[in-house]
């Protein structure tokens, strides 16, 4: 009587189903059902087909005159140096307000949490008139602001800033509220069990839980306030130099240049693109990581 093979637990298992040796195939992956493939499809022409129209329009040939102007280096960098400043403050007041909607039992936080993301809806108009009504120096805060310590916000580079904070805010806050409210408790009961405070258990065990949804979040907020457009030209106006981003100098050339539009559009684009595509694989990897190690 012959005994059976021995086999090696260092080999890998053949996957069932014949699809050769190495690891199984794993449950989802394969092709897609044409139920989803379809529509999906459709999705993914409707999102590219705008852009590949963008790209075969394009002045080609006057692409570097258009872009070497120096309205466009001036919008380029107030763009970028506004739209980090106001990442900067949504994560800055973002952030612990998205913990104090998700750990707390405020009286009225669910009308709370409605206010936080109404920007999300509002026609960005409106939030620029509401901006006026609160910042302008007839505002309610405002006019404090301008009689007592002398600042004025509407039309000067720090409204831009303002603007731009008001709008894309709370795509921060909604990321980090769910990240925490999905976030596994027990490694903070654990660090309370262990004498740590609220304090000490949220910077050592909680920020980096939740710090790969902080960081999409603020990659959401960096872009949203990028191309923001209706508050800030209500809010702080359209003047080159000082208040005039992207976005707006975008408006502008439509009107009298469209090939310069174009290029600032296919301009905006490529920022864009480049800063999403490498900061998205970065936090994708670190929440990887946060997996791994937990």
């Amino acid at each position: 009587m012959t005994a059976p093979p021995v086999t090696d637990p260092a080999q890998p298992l053949a996957s069932s189903g014949g699809h050769g040796r190495g690891r199984p195939r794993r449950a989802g992956q394969g092709r897609a059902p044409w139920p989803l493939a379809l529509p999906a499809g459709l999705a993914v022409a409707f999102l590219v087909l705008p852009l590949v129209g963008l790209l075969v329009r394009a002045p080609w040939r006057r692409l570097p005159s258009l872009l070497g102007q120096a309205e466009v280096r001036q919008a380029l960098v107030l763009s970028l140096e506004t739209a980090t400043l106001a990442t900067g403050i949504s994560i800055l007041v973002g952030v612990p307000l998205a913990w104090v909607l998700a750990r707390t039992r405020l009286p009225g936080r669910s009308l709370l949490q409605a206010l936080v993301t109404l920007p999300l809806v509002l026609p960005p108009v409106v939030g620029g008139v509401a901006l006026l009504l609160a910042f302008g120096r007839n505002g309610v805060l405002g006019r404090y602001l301008d009689s007592v310590f002398g600042i004025t916000l509407p039309f000067t580079t720090t409204g831009v800033v303002v603007a731009e904070t008001f709008v894309a805010m709370p795509f921060l806050v909604v990321s980090v509220e769910g990240a925490l409210a999905a976030a596994d408790r027990r490694f903070e009961d654990a660090a309370a069990t262990l004498g740590a405070n609220r304090w000490l258990t949220f910077r050592r065990v909680t920020l980096p839980m939740i710090a790969p949804s902080v960081g999409a979040g603020a990659v959401l907020c960096w872009a949203r306030a990028l191309g923001e457009f209706g508050a800030t030209i209500t809010f702080a106006g359209n003047f080159p130099g000082t208040t005039q981003t992207m976005p707006l100098a975008v408006y502008l050339a439509l009107e009298n240049d469209p090939d310069a539009a174009i290029a600032l559009s296919l301009l905006l684009l490529v920022v864009c693109v480049t800063v999403l595509v490498i900061l998205r694989r970065r936090w994708l990897s670190g929440a990887r990581g946060v997996v791994a190690a937990a």
